[in-house]
C-alpha cells in the first residue's frame, strides 16, 4: 500500500505516491484549471495505486473547522471556478480512507520541521515568498489551526517612508502580500524579480516589510525557527537584508537565537509541501 500526497496550488496540483518508508514512487504535476478537469486527472493518477491514506495540504482560504459547514471546502479564493468548492468532499466519495487537509503552507511548514530546515524542534515557522505570501505554523509538533486556516500573508505593514506603491491584494491593498509578493516587485521597478540588480532600492524596501513581519509573528508566536521559501527567497542579498533589518527593527526587545540561525532559508526547496503531505497522510495511516 502507498500514501498519496496533494500540494494544492493556483497555478498547479503536484500529485504523488510514496511507500511506506516515504520514497517517492511517481510524482506528477496537473495544470490548475476547472475544478472538474483537474479532480478528472487527479484520479486518473491514484486511480493506479493502493492507497492507505492522503495528505492535503490546498490553497486558500480554505475550511479547516469540522465543526462548520465549509470544512473541506475552498473558500473566497481569486481562482475562478474553485470559490465555494467542496475540494475534500469530491476526493472522499472516490477515495474510502483517511485524509488529511491542511493548508499548503501547513503541510510546507511540517515538512520543514520533521526533513527540512527545521529538523530538531518542537516549533517553526514557514513564510513562503513567491507570487502571494502565506504562513503556517508548527506548535509542540502539531499544525496550527484556530477558526479558520491562519492567513499571515494578509496582515498590515507599517509602509516604508519611500514607498507609494499601492499594493496588489485584491482585498486589502497594501497588507504585507500586496506590498511584498513577488508582482510588486515588477510593478515598482519595471524588471522581473529575478532579473533586478542586487543594488536596487526596490530590495530594501522588500526586506524592510518582510522583516517586519518576522518580528510581528515573533512577537506573538515565538516560534523556535523561521523559515523563508518560496521563488523571491532565491536571493542570498535579500535574506541578508532581512536579517539585518529584522534586528533593526526588534531592537534588542526580545531575545532570539542568533539571527542567521533563526531566520533560515527552506531545506527542501520546491519539496516542502509535498513532502509535509505525505509526512501528514503517514500520521493517520
Amino acid at each position: 500500500m502507498c500514501y498519496g500526497a496533494i500540494e494544492a496550488g493556483g497555478t498547479k496540483f503536484v500529485c504523488a505516491v510514496a511507500d511506506e518508508n516515504l520514497k517517492i514512487i511517481k510524482k506528477v504535476q496537473i495544470p490548475t484549471t476547472s475544478p472538474q478537469e483537474t479532480f478528472k486527472q487527479i484520479f486518473s493518477f491514484f486511480n493506479a495505486y493502493d492507497l492507505k491514506a492522503i495528505g492535503i495540504g490546498s490553497f486558500g482560504p480554505i475550511g479547516t473547522n469540522p465543526n462548520q459547514d465549509n470544512y473541506g471546502y475552498i473558500l473566497a479564493t481569486p481562482k475562478k471556478g474553485w470559490t465555494n468548492f467542496d475540494f475534500l468532499g469530491t476526493l472522499k466519495k472516490r477515495y474510502d480512507i483517511p485524509v488529511v487537509w491542511t493548508t499548503d503552507v501547513n503541510a510546507a511548514a511540517y515538512g520543514e520541521l520533521l526533513m527540512g530546515a527545521a529538523q530538531g524542534k518542537t516549533s517553526c515557522l514557514y513564510l513562503t515568498v513567491g507570487t502571494g505570501i502565506g504562513g503556517g505554523v508548527i506548535m509542540d509538533g502539531q499544525i496550527f489551526q484556530g477558526i479558520a486556516s491562519p492567513e499571515m500573508g494578509h496582515i498590515y505593514v507599517k509602509r516604508h517612508p519611500q514607498d507609494e506603491y499601492e499594493g496588489i491584494c485584491p482585498y486589502h491593498h497594501d497588507c504585507l502580500e500586496g506590498l511584498a509578493a513577488g508582482p510588486s516587485l515588477e510593478a515598482r521597478a519595471g524588471i522581473k524579480g529575478q532579473d533586478l540588480p542586487i543594488d536596487h532600492p526596490v530590495w530594501d524596501i522588500q526586506a524592510y516589510y518582510i522583516a517586519q513581519a518576522l518580528m510581528t509573528y515573533t512577537l506573538t508566536l515565538s516560534p523556535e525557527v523561521i523559515v523563508l521559501g518560496g521563488g523571491v527567497m532565491n536571493q542570498d542579498h535579500l535574506l541578508r537584508k532581512i536579517r539585518q533589518e529584522f534586528t533593526t527593527q526588534m531592537a534588542g526587545y526580545v531575545e532570539t537565537p542568533d539571527v542567521e540561525e533563526y531566520i533560515v532559508r527552506w531545506g527542501l526547496p520546491n519539496k516542502s509541501g509535498i513532502i509535509g503531505s505525505l509526512l501528514l497522510a503517514q500520521t493517520i495511516s
